[in-house]
């Protein structure tokens, strides 16, 4: 009689995101993150005007990619993120503070012609 085989045998092995993926996003996502926190600290600190509702809403959309960013930032430095359903959600969370600051330098843009 043969031994049984190791239950883990039988899994299939999990799926890992090809070599230098992970590289890429943090590379993206820190310079996605430079930027805006470079265009926040001038525009909200050091440009003149004064706020009303439109530069609040630019501030908001600003704000939100930041922390999406850091978010995005924060997963990809996980050893978890190997995994590909765990980077697809890292991509994900990156794309969406791609969308939040596209929505907030358009509406600085707004606010920046419509105060002129």
């Amino acid at each position: 009689m043969s031994a049984p085989e190791p239950a883990s045998s039988s899994r299939p092995a999990p799926q890992v995101v090809p070599t230098g993926y992970r590289q890429g996003i943090i590379t993206a996502i820190t310079v996605l993150l430079g930027f805006s926190l470079g265009f926040w600290r001038f525009w909200g600190f050091e440009s003149p005007g004064e706020w009303d509702w439109r530069s609040l809403l630019a501030a908001v959309a600003l704000l939100a990619a930041v922390v999406l960013q850091i978010v995005a930032l924060f997963r990809a430095l996980r050893v978890e993120d190997d995994a590909v359903p765990e980077y697809r959600k890292t991509v994900r969370c990156f794309i969406a503070s791609a969308i939040a600051l596209v929505i907030g330098l358009a509406a600085a843009m707004i606010d920046a012609a419509l105060e002129t």
